[in-house]
């Protein structure tokens, strides 16, 4: 307890003489977003700080009303980003570039794809990797099966594919692909509110677009302290496993107190030089271990549920995608899928901010695959890798990684890699791979947020990335001193709500400026053909008088239609 009073002290004093050293060495100085933002924030780690059970029991109370009334919407507003992605992917919208007409991507392909993996789900998928699975086995979802059996073990691999598929990388997509569009096509700052300018016009620039960016802000914060929360808790279990370190909340701020430290430095690191390179040492070390435990763990079993799990992931999707239990009154819908969906939805400003910052110069069609796509498909071997060797040695061997699940959930990973061969190598790589995706995550964070509230500045200034990193690792600790794993589930369902009534919204806005720009192409096209064939008309009739064309009626119905876009996209 004194360890973690000391803590509480220190939470309060480094928020805010950071914050304020902050305010002073940055150029410009940061407008109302910021000083909204930061006053919620400190309100949250305030309280959360010296009150944590007051806190836990506000957030339940949040968190049980908002699944009550609004769960149905959760699953059916992910379900329609991932179909808007597709549809737009494969329209004629999908050659569109973003960017210039004819310019280069940013980044190579692996190395853009590495970043995506890394600052998308790296952390949940290394922490959920056995956890989800087992949790399943144990207990499967909706008393489908008898628990610990077969039936179990199969329908545990179709949900953790299933949560960590198509739907939850859609959510980044959208966002991702609305400020990508507006910054490097439009040539607007890559500000969550410009991505509603068709809609609102230019009541953007005032009172409601910086709500909307505040959203954006507060949503991200909540949602990257998730994740540096679960990767605490995963670094603390694998300390547990390597090393002789006790498991619990004064250990787990210890830890995080060192992380912050080292991606702190790392901020201070231009965005090519920093994320960049450790996010290709993630992907080779990630690359590394998952081929050691395809290989060194039980392969065949490996091959063989990962095919079963594909089947039964495209065979039910549409079933697990909108289900309910309005008759039984099981809450398994709100701890796993709307938990999932609620996190991505929390990270999307974020990662989908991020995602556009790489992805200069990709089209539409292009930056969808490899958001949607790519990743899906490493997840999927990832999960079946780890999750399907878990599997194997507690269906076939007694290892007894359910038990270790039902007590502590993060301890399965560690646990499964244990029985393999070169355990402690392989645990110590681990441990080091979690780390370098937590530096990663807020890293890549806090470049987001200054440029949220920087006007949407491509390269933020120094001390605004290390403010609001600061800020993240405080709104972090305050959520494992409130309840560890139980706090980050539910402060990122509730916290994700109202950021995703804006993104329905933002795809509304995006569809309508990709149909502005697709009639102006067309009244382009269509007055270009008219030129030529009034030029071709006067060579052939020299002396007769103009003929009217066929384009005519074309030109003044498109003119019509595009004028107030138009209009619009001049100013």
């Amino acid at each position: 307890m004194q360890v973690i009073d000391s803590y509480v002290k220190f939470v309060i004093a480094l928020f805010f003489q950071c914050t304020q050293f902050g305010l002073f060495v940055m150029n410009n100085r940061p407008g109302w977003v910021f000083y909204t933002s930061l006053i919620l924030l400190a309100a949250f780690v305030g309280l959360g700080a010296t009150n944590p059970e007051q806190l836990s029991a506000w957030a339940g109370v949040g968190l049980q009303f908002t699944t009550e009334h609004f769960g149905w919407l959760y699953l059916f507003a992910t379900s329609g980003f991932l179909l808007f992605c597709i549809g737009i992917a494969s329209s004629d919208y999908g050659h569109i570039r973003l960017g210039v007409e004819g310019e280069a991507a940013e980044f190579p392909y692996l190395t853009w794809l590495g970043m995506i993996f890394s600052a998308g789900m790296g952390v949940g998928l290394v922490f959920w990797a056995v956890a989800e699975p087992m949790s399943h086995f144990v207990s499967p979802p909706f008393g489908e099966a008898e628990p610990r059996s077969p039936q179990a073990a199969g329908a545990a691999m179709r949900y953790a594919l299933f949560h960590w598929g198509f739907h939850q990388w859609a959510n980044f997509a959208l966002v991702g692909l609305s400020i990508a569009y507006v910054r490097f096509r439009m040539q607007r700052p890559g500000l969550i509110s410009e991505t509603f300018r068709p809609l609102l016009g230019d009541r953007v620039d005032g009172a409601r677009g910086h709500l909307i960016n505040i959203l954006a802000v507060v949503s991200t914060v909540f949602g990257v302290a998730t994740t540096l929360g679960l990767g605490v808790i995963q670094i603390n279990s694998g300390l547990v496993s390597v090393g002789d370190v006790a498991f619990g909340t004064t250990q787990q701020l210890m830890i995080l107190g060192g992380i912050s430290m080292i991606f702190l430095v790392c901020a201070l690191a231009p965005l090519e030089s920093g994320v960049r390179y450790i996010s290709d040492l993630n992907m080779l070390l990630a690359g590394a271990l998952l081929v050691f435990v395809f290989f060194a763990g039980p392969t065949d079993f490996i091959t063989a549920a990962m095919t079963n799990a594909i089947g039964d992931y495209f065979g039910n999707i549409m079933g697990m995608s909108l289900v309910m239990t309005p008759y039984t009154g099981d809450d398994w819908v709100e701890r796993w899928t709307i938990f999932y969906w609620a996190w991505g939805l929390s990270w999307a400003p974020f990662v989908g901010s991020f995602i556009a910052r790489i992805s200069r110069g990709r089209t539409i069609r292009e930056f969808v695959v490899g958001v949607i796509g790519m990743p899906v498909l490493l997840s999927v071997l990832w999960f079946s890798t780890f999750g399907g060797s878990a599997l194997y040695f507690e269906l076939f061997e007694g290892a007894a990684l359910g038990d270790a699940v039902v007590q502590e959930m993060s301890s399965a990973l560690f646990a499964t890699l244990a029985l393999l061969p070169g355990a402690e190598i392989v645990s110590i790589l681990m441990l080091v791979l979690i780390i370098l995706f937590v530096i990663t995550s807020a890293n890549s964070a806090t470049f987001v947020l200054g440029m949220f509230t920087s006007k949407g500045v491509l390269t933020p200034s120094r001390w605004s990335r290390v403010t609001w990193g600061v800020i993240q690792v405080l709104v972090a600790g305050v959520l494992l001193l409130s309840g560890g794993l139980a706090a980050l589930q539910t402060i990122s369902i509730v916290a994700a709500f109202p950021f995703m009534i804006l993104m329905i919204f933002m795809a509304a806005s995006l569809l309508r400026s990709l149909r502005t720009e697709r009639r102006q192409q067309e009244l382009h096209e269509a007055m270009t053909r008219e030129r030529l064939l009034r030029l071709l008309d006067r060579s052939d009739h020299l002396g007769e008088s103009e003929r009217p064309t066929e384009f005519d009626e074309l030109r003044e119905e498109l003119i019509e239609q595009v004028s107030q876009g138009e209009s619009s996209r001049s100013e």
